[in-house]
């Protein structure tokens, strides 16, 4: 995998609150939700953002089943099927009748340039 060079589409940054990495156009950090850099939007949404994947999930341990582990594991795969990113990102155990809800979601906003204009340079 390639990593874009700075100021180009996919180039990203660390987010100095979660030392999680973040697209460098991110205004918000959307693991810990701190600000990275002032951006007049409305609160708790990002501009032109839309979601075209959100998946939910629950988990209930039946009250015999005993106690289970767990791993979520995340896997980004390109048009070729490769393996891009694999992380897991979470892992714990849960007692019988306890419950789990586990949500994905993907979020896309348009690029811009640097002279503020959307899409992308061919």
């Amino acid at each position: 995998m390639t990593t874009p060079r700075s100021g180009m589409p996919g180039a990203t940054r660390i987010c100095p609150h979660c030392q999680e990495t973040v697209l460098e156009s991110a205004a918000v950090c959307p693991a810990c939700r701190h600000h990275l850099r002032f951006e007049p939007a409305a609160p708790g949404s990002v501009a032109g953002a839309i979601t075209p994947l959100r998946v939910e999930g629950n988990i209930r341990n039946p009250p015999d089943g005993g106690a289970w582990e767990y791993s979520m594991v995340l896997t980004i795969r390109n048009e070729r099927g490769e393996d891009i990113a694999r992380r897991i990102v979470g892992v714990g155990a849960m007692q019988p009748e306890e419950q789990r809800t586990f949500t994905l979601t993907v979020e896309m906003v348009p690029t811009t340039d640097k002279d503020g204009r959307r899409g992308t340079r061919h």
